[in-house]
């Protein structure tokens, strides 16, 4: 699998694009970027996830199998269910290997601005009370924390099974910024 760097030339225009990383480390604000950026439709993936309640929807695998069929689309590579075939029908991953350190800060601010002022996210659902972090293993800030270097090694084994899949990896906004307005937008 091609590792290319922050500055390096992408191989052509991607139309099937995965964004890799461990929660918070700002995923979906990439994907969103990407997308304005190629004119290619964003599909949030949490959105088609979780419906109300927090609990999973029962059409996100035909969802996903359905939208990642089509020729052009950005989003997240997560949710252990639909991984396999996303990374089968990409054509360019993005990874954000941020620093723990840096990414605890972004999933720390935003979950507590959720929080506080109870922000409506996918299918009116909003984060618990902040004290639900003490006893809940799965809150976002613990799962953070925890899941931190498990996508290194997602990407590990897609090198194995997809080497002709061309990985950008990214480890700070400087080199976001840099790769989005270099290789990205030479891309267009």
């Amino acid at each position: 699998m091609p590792l290319l760097r922050p500055l390096d030339a992408l191989p052509g225009r991607p139309r099937r694009i995965l964004v890799a990383g461990t929660s918070g480390s700002g995923k979906t604000t990439l994907a969103g970027r990407i997308g304005a950026a190629l004119d290619v439709p964003h599909i949030e993936i949490d959105g088609l996830y979780h419906g109300s309640g927090w609990t999973p929807r029962p059409s996100f695998e035909d969802d996903v199998d359905r939208f990642s069929a089509g020729p052009r689309w950005v989003t997240e590579w997560q949710y252990s269910s639909v991984r396999a075939l996303l990374a089968e029908r990409a054509d360019l991953l993005v990874w954000l290997d941020l620093p723990r350190h840096r990414v605890m800060r972004q999933v720390v601010r935003r979950t507590v601005d959720r929080s506080v002022n109870r922000r409506r996210l996918w299918n009116g659902n909003v984060e618990p009370p902040l004290w639900t972090i003490f006893h809940d293993p799965e809150h976002i800030i613990r799962w953070a924390w925890t899941t931190h270097g498990t996508s290194a090694a997602r990407v590990r084994d897609l090198a194995v099974r997809r080497p002709d899949l061309p990985v950008v990896r990214l480890r700070s906004r400087a080199e976001i910024r840099r790769w989005l307005l270099g290789p990205l937008s030479e891309a267009r």
